[in-house]
């Protein structure tokens, strides 16, 4: 599986960066202000996505459990602690879990569970009101990702609601409605750093995936959700969409 050998890898020598691709976020250049923006920027998304659940899916929406796919270093699981009486942060990444603990440590969380993820999320137990994940299925592979998707709709507890973000399409191939051409050998190929052609002391690779939609409502529709909002997202030309829905109580 190798993206979880470069998450990981991320992890090791760039968790910031492998989160939020800005320079300003790397190592070597992570100031005081520029770690305090990251996490504000958490802040700011978890304000964002309760202000949607509240509007389009349940005004009195109260999670007791919050589950964050995908945590990284704890960026929005130390702002989703403070509203619910559990969270749970879920990464494939030692390394990136390691950092979310020392953060959730300096934020004073004390109600968080940090686990590693797999594909079948063996490391749940039970159900929980919101399962969160943002801007990290685009890194997984769709067969996998399509997967995880599927063990996560049981996970939601009835009532429950699902906040997911998924990347669709691509606008430098705008002539094809953002879908690679059959002239590209592999939709991967274009969306990724190669490994086979990276250069000694270079970034792990990240990958960038779309799905296709079509599969997740499809999915979405199976587990009985009748309706959902989406919010439509741009990240330098890598289209999404962040769909919220509620699990039928």
């Amino acid at each position: 599986m190798s993206t979880d050998i470069a998450w990981e890898e991320w992890g090791r020598k760039e968790p910031y960066f492998g989160v939020i691709t800005n320079q300003k976020f790397r190592r070597a250049e992570l100031t005081t202000e520029a770690r305090n923006e990251f996490f504000e920027s958490g802040r700011a998304h978890v304000k964002f996505v309760f202000e949607m659940i509240r509007k389009y899916i349940n005004p009195a929406f109260d999670p007791a459990s919050v589950v964050d796919f995908g945590c990284g270093v704890g960026r929005l699981l130390v702002h989703f602690s403070p509203v619910a009486r559990e969270v749970v942060g879920l990464d494939v990444s030692p390394s990136m879990l390691e950092e979310a603990k020392r953060n959730c440590d300096e934020f004073g969380v004390s109600n968080a569970q940090l686990l590693l993820s797999d594909d079948q999320l063996s490391t749940l137990s039970g159900r929980y009101d919101l399962i969160h994940s943002f801007i990290v299925f685009q890194h997984i592979p769709p067969e996998r990702g399509r997967m995880i998707f599927r063990q996560m709709l049981p996970r939601i507890s009835a009532g429950g609601v699902g906040a997911l973000h998924f990347s669709y399409a691509k606008t430098c191939h705008a002539a094809t409605y953002g879908v690679a051409p059959q002239s590209v050998p592999s939709a991967a190929s274009a969306w990724r750093a190669t490994g086979s052609i990276r250069k000694p002391g270079a970034d792990p690779e990240m990958q960038m995936n779309p799905y296709h939609l079509n599969e997740i409502l499809f999915i979405l529709q199976g587990a009985g959700v009748r309706r959902f909002h989406v919010e439509f997202t741009d990240h330098g030309g890598e289209l999404g969409v962040f769909l919220f829905f509620q699990i039928s109580p």
